[in-house]
């Protein structure tokens, strides 16, 4: 699995979480485009806002790479930030996710271990 993680450093969480807005918004919307298989976006505290895109394979990464400058450009132009920008092959990676295990049967709820 390939990734591309951006790291923007704002001068606090106000302006951050405006970004994650911007951020949310633009890439959500290229997740088909660019054949996402993962995309996390992490406000911290401190103003930090980090950006993890995952892809199957090194070609769908260095499409989204062609064309990052124009997705971001304009959060480029709105913000005062440092960035830094990281490009790599994930060495390990665990996610697990949410599964329902109820099943409801005509009012009851049975549990399968």
């Amino acid at each position: 699995m390939f990734a591309v993680i951006y790291q923007f450093k704002f001068p606090g969480v106000s302006e951050a979480k405006v970004a994650a807005g911007f951020c949310s918004e633009s890439l959500g919307g290229k997740i088909a485009e660019y054949d996402f298989l993962g995309l996390n976006i992490l406000i911290s505290k401190d103003g930090d806002l980090n950006i993890h895109v995952k892809f199957e394979d090194a070609k769908a990464l260095k499409k989204f790479e062609d064309d990052s400058e124009k997705l971001l450009g304009d959060l480029r132009n709105s913000f005062v930030f440092k960035e830094n920008k990281v490009s790599g092959v994930f060495a390990f990676t665990y996610e697990k996710e949410a599964v329902a295990t109820d099943i409801k049967i005509e009012g009851a709820s049975v549990v399968r271990n």
